[in-house]
C-alpha cells in the first residue's frame, strides 16, 4: 500500500532529491507561446516533473475536467481571455491545486496576479531553474529542497529557433487575418513575452506601441494610429521571418 500524507493525499515528492525536487509532480502549463513553453518543458524535465500544456483557457479547462495537477503555471495574456480570471478559478477550486504560479512579461501584472489568487509571480523570461523550482516548491513540495546556484536553462538553438519562428508566424497570421485590430491587445501581450524571451528589443518596442494604440483606440477598430502600429508590427515580423534560420 502507498503511504499517504496527513491530509490523505499521496505526496508527489516521495523519492524526490535535490537534483529532482519535483519528482512525480504534474504541472499544467497554460501558455500560448511555443518558445516560452519549451523553456518551461526543459525546467520540468530537469526537475523530475511531468508537463501538460494548454495553449488557451478553453484547453486548460478541458485538462482540468480529466485530471488534477499538483501545480499550474499560467500566463496572463491568452488568446481567449485574461489568465487572471482563470487564476481565481484555480484558487477557489476544491481541492485546491497546491501551487498556482502566474507569469507575464508585464511587471505591472504582478499585483493583479497575486490579488487574483496566484501564490507567486514569475516575470518572463523564466530561464533560471532554481527560481522556477522555488516558485513551485514554496507551496507544493513539502520537505523537498532546491539545489543552490542559478542554473540557466534554454532550448537548444535549433529547437528554440523553430519555436520562435512558429510564434512569429502565428502572430503574422493574426495581423493579416480579419479582425486584427480587435486582437491588438492580445498581440501586444503575446509578442511582448516573446520579445523578452528572445531579447528582441525592437520587437518589444513595436509591441508596446501596438498595446498603447489599442488602449487609446478603446475598441475603435478603424483607429488610424492602431492601424499604422499594426502595419509596422507586421513588417517587422515579416523581416524577422525572412532572416535565414540560425543553426
Amino acid at each position: 500500500m502507498t503511504a499517504m500524507d496527513g491530509d490523505g493525499r499521496i505526496p508527489f515528492n516521495r523519492g524526490a532529491s535535490a537534483l529532482h525536487p519535483l519528482l512525480g509532480l504534474t504541472v499544467l502549463l497554460v501558455e500560448d507561446s511555443r518558445h516560452a513553453s519549451e523553456a518551461i518543458r526543459l525546467m520540468c524535465q530537469r526537475s523530475g516533473a511531468r508537463l501538460r500544456r494548454a495553449d488557451s483557457l478553453a484547453s486548460a479547462r478541458r485538462h482540468l475536467r480529466v485530471y488534477r495537477p499538483g501545480a499550474a503555471v499560467v500566463d496572463i495574456g491568452l488568446p481567449d481571455g485574461s489568465g487572471l480570471g482563470f487564476l481565481s478559478e484555480l484558487a477557489a477550486g476544491q481541492p485546491r491545486i497546491d501551487a498556482i504560479v502566474a507569469t507575464s512579461a508585464d511587471p505591472e501584472a504582478h499585483a493583479a496576479a497575486l490579488a487574483a489568487g496566484a501564490d507567486v509571480f514569475l516575470p518572463k523570461p523564466v530561464a533560471n531553474l532554481a527560481t522556477f523550482q522555488a516558485a513551485v516548491l514554496g507551496r507544493a513540495a513539502r520537505g523537498a529542497s532546491v539545489p543552490q546556484g542559478a542554473i540557466e536553462l534554454r532550448p537548444d538553438r535549433s529547437t528554440g529557433a523553430l519555436s520562435l519562428r512558429d510564434d512569429l508566424a502565428h502572430a503574422a497570421r493574426l495581423i493579416e487575418g480579419p479582425g486584427a485590430a480587435g486582437k491588438a491587445g492580445y498581440l501586444a501581450q503575446f509578442l511582448g513575452g516573446i520579445a523578452a524571451d528572445a531579447a528582441d528589443e525592437a520587437l518589444g518596442q513595436i509591441a508596446r506601441e501596438v498595446g498603447r494604440a489599442a488602449e487609446v483606440a478603446g475598441g475603435a477598430v478603424s483607429d488610424r494610429r492602431l492601424a499604422e502600429a499594426l502595419a509596422r508590427l507586421g513588417r517587422h515580423i515579416e523581416d524577422r521571418l525572412g532572416e535565414p534560420a540560425r543553426p
